[in-house]
């Protein structure tokens, strides 16, 4: 082969990226690939998912190994570690046809301690690995400003540093191995849990006191007391849309990964674990499923709208 094919083969490589799980943020992550210039590969458990994404281009695949047989990077957006590991060492998983030097990217939310187990055993296969977290819904991850908190040694950055660049607006680099970047994404996630909680309780006093929501939204939205969880999931309740873009058993499972977390080292949380708590109530008065907003649905005596 020439020397132009060679670059030419190497370039397309390059430009391959696999997307597993299309649900809220890996639909938008595998669209900003797409945009950018990647051709796209993509698995979704739920059928026609993956088939679905396909009409607009990119590559339908059955299982995760087919995805990792043709891609270099694979990115997992799956909805915990269970899932990862699934993913990976499931049946049809990605490990298996993933080569050496090939890079898989793990976008759940995990406890650190699991990361950094997974980071050993995909290099006892020569499999690079980067521990990147994702924040920012699902909006952001469609037109490409997400954030990632990722850590990983320099040569995953090396090998895939590109395809992060060119699916999140923001990508933090915190640190030279797994676990960093989920220790970082697990704070995030108390504020984010403690933030939709208290705007629950806030909005909920105010019905209670019989004032109008709508205006209390504004008055709020524009002053000290705001807070981005505050202005974007207390909409989801004045318009009385519970529809799931993070469930309340998202925020079941998140928080309790900072309460673990926090508990290895005997560290108190107090404000996290009664958020977390109230997200426990709410999914099992059974709404475990709805938008986590519906955490306000705990309170008594309130009308919603």
């Amino acid at each position: 082969m020439s020397g132009q094919g060679e670059r030419l083969m190497e370039r397309r490589q390059k430009m391959q990226a696999g997307v597993i799980g299309l649900g809220a943020m890996g639909a938008g992550i595998a669209a900003t690939l797409r945009r950018n210039g990647y051709e796209v590969h993509v698995c979704d458990v739920r059928p026609g998912v993956a088939a679905a994404f396909t009409k607009e281009g990119g590559v339908a695949c059955a299982t995760p190994a087919e995805v990792a047989a043709a891609c270099p990077v694979v990115v997992s957006v799956v909805v915990n570690a269970q899932q990862t590991d699934s993913v990976l060492f499931g049946e049809g998983g990605a490990a298996a046809a993933m080569q050496p030097g090939s890079t898989f990217v793990m976008c759940s939310t995990v406890d650190p301690n699991w990361s950094v187990a997974l980071e050993a055993k995909l290099g006892e296969r020569g499999i690079h690995y980067i521990d990147a977290p994702i924040s920012g819904g699902a909006a952001k991850a469609a037109s490409g400003q997400m954030t990632v908190m990722s850590a990983a040694k320099p040569a995953a950055y090396a090998a895939a540093g590109a395809v992060l660049d060119a699916m999140a607006g923001k990508v933090y680099r915190l640190g030279d191995s797994a676990g960093a970047g989920s220790k970082v994404k697990i704070i995030n996630q108390l504020l984010a849990g403690v933030h939709i909680a208290a705007a629950a309780e806030a909005m909920a006093l105010g019905l209670r006191e019989g004032v109008d929501p709508q205006a209390l939204y504004e008055v709020i939205t524009h002053s000290a007391g705001n807070s981005w969880m505050f202005e974007n999931r207390m909409a989801h309740v004045l318009a009385g849309d519970y529809t799931p873009l993070s469930a309340v058993d998202i925020f079941v499972k998140d928080l309790g990964l900072v309460l673990d977390t926090a508990r290895a080292s005997k560290f108190p949380l107090p404000l996290a674990s009664t958020a977390h708590q109230m997200f426990m109530q709410a999914s099992t008065a059974g709404y475990a499923k709805e938008d986590d907003s519906a955490v306000i649905k705990i309170f008594p005596g309130i009308t919603l709208p």
